[in-house]
């Protein structure tokens, strides 16, 4: 191993130390002299990679992500029509979260909340992951695949925002067991967004005419 192979090394070995560890004492009451004991280094050393102890939380997802996206992107070349790739996405997604549960925890009940990850490059690599979903959305609108009148970004929304309740439930009581177990019926919920039918009404909140926040013409408030 060369020396800068063995700096890296170092490095991944203090990220996924420092996950374990903010996973379960939360980010306020976790120490960097913690981190480096349970990750065998210096406080020294943990400070030369990362400037201070959030420079290092937010630092966690940035090449998780960049695995994540490249997994995804490499299976959908694979894979035939957008409904497919869209269950595809979602169940790589599961399946992430729940081989990776520290880098989860952080994920979900740490980073999610602060306005400052917003800003950087690890967030960013979270955005393009959102985007591969919103293109498979518009390549299913652009084949006649998905309804016309769909907003991808409420669609990924509704998604996004149900799986990640899902997963969270399971980080807090282990419920589900197997975030798999939950796929299907997830991806029920979804086709139902996407798939035409004639029948159903156009739901007003997916129309592309609600990106500016306001309501389409006749569109009515709820009462109350």
């Amino acid at each position: 191993m060369t020396g800068m192979e063995k700096i890296e090394a170092r490095k991944v070995k203090i990220l996924e130390t420092a996950a374990k560890v903010f996973s379960k004492k939360g980010f306020q009451d976790t120490t960097i002299s913690e981190i480096a004991k349970a990750s065998r280094t210096s406080e020294a050393s943990i400070y030369d990679y990362f400037t201070t102890k959030e420079n290092l939380l937010f630092s966690i997802p940035l090449e998780l992500m960049r695995q994540l996206h490249d997994v995804m992107e490499y299976h959908l070349k694979l894979i035939r029509g957008s409904i497919n790739k869209v269950y595809a996405v979602m169940n790589m997604q599961l399946m992430f979260y729940q081989e990776h549960p520290e880098f989860t925890a952080v994920l979900l009940l740490i980073l999610k909340h602060n306005r400052r990850f917003i800003d950087t490059e690890s967030h960013k690599e979270i955005r393009k992951n959102l985007r591969i979903f919103d293109r498979i959305i518009e390549e299913g609108v652009q084949s006649g695949e998905f309804r016309e009148n769909i907003n991808p970004y409420y669609v990924r929304s509704t998604f996004i925002g149900t799986m990640e309740h899902i997963v969270i439930n399971w980080l807090m009581v282990g419920n589900p067991k197997n975030l798999l177990d939950a796929s299907d019926q997830l991806f029920d919920i979804c086709v139902k967004l996407l798939e035409k039918d004639e029948k159903l009404p156009a739901c007003p909140f997916l129309s592309g005419n609600c990106g500016s926040g306001v309501l389409p013409e006749n569109a009515e408030l709820p009462a109350g």
